[in-house]
């Protein structure tokens, strides 16, 4: 079964169908450009997708998705930038499916580690259930397709932010708390 214009659900899984030119706007898929304003709004692009849960894309997500191509910021992607976009996810979807190793189209605690393990990232045991427990919106544990792209967004950001501070690369900063405060505001 497919929801939305973009991506549908196959046995739990979140897929891409067709190409990106095609579901901006043709007519016999009603597009995902519904107002045909040349732009694609979050709320137009959030109805297009599906995490694989029956539930709405994450919100959050696809705004932090919107803002990375939305070059002239007017709040949406245009038919080139939703060619990036389009592809953004697909490269996601590709990496979720990697991990997801139980193919049950969720990331557990320790998918969640050798995904982010894969990526770079040396984190404590107990930092993997802090994420989870973050970015786990259905509170079962593991997290969705969405929230697992929201996770790793977040975490991209926080590091850029971090290594702005660690000078020395060493891992550790000292920084004051306005400049925490304005370290984190500058990610959420």
């Amino acid at each position: 079964m497919f929801l939305g214009c973009g991506i549908g659900v196959s046995k739990s899984r979140p897929i891409l169908l067709s190409s990106a030119p095609y579901w901006f706007a043709h007519p016999a898929t009603s597009g995902v450009d519904k107002d045909r304003s040349g732009v694609i709004s979050d709320s137009e692009l959030q109805q297009a997708l599906s995490n694989g849960t029956w539930t709405p894309f994450n919100p959050v997500t696809v705004r932090s998705i919107i803002s990375m191509f939305d070059r002239e910021n007017k709040g949406g992607v245009n038919f080139n930038e939703f060619a990036g976009v389009w592809k953004y996810i697909t490269d996601w979807q590709n990496i979720f499916r990697t991990y997801d190793r139980d193919n049950s189209g969720f990331i557990d605690r320790n998918e969640l580690k050798q995904a982010l393990t894969g990526f770079g990232y040396r984190l404590s045991d107990q930092f993997y259930g802090t994420l989870i427990e973050k970015f786990d919106r259905q509170r079962k544990g593991q997290v969705a397709f969405d929230d697992f792209i929201q996770c790793c967004i977040v975490l991209q950001r926080l590091t850029d932010v971090f290594r702005r501070y660690d000078t020395d690369q060493d891992g550790w900063i000292q920084v004051s708390y306005e400049q925490y405060l304005s370290m984190v505001f500058n990610v959420v």
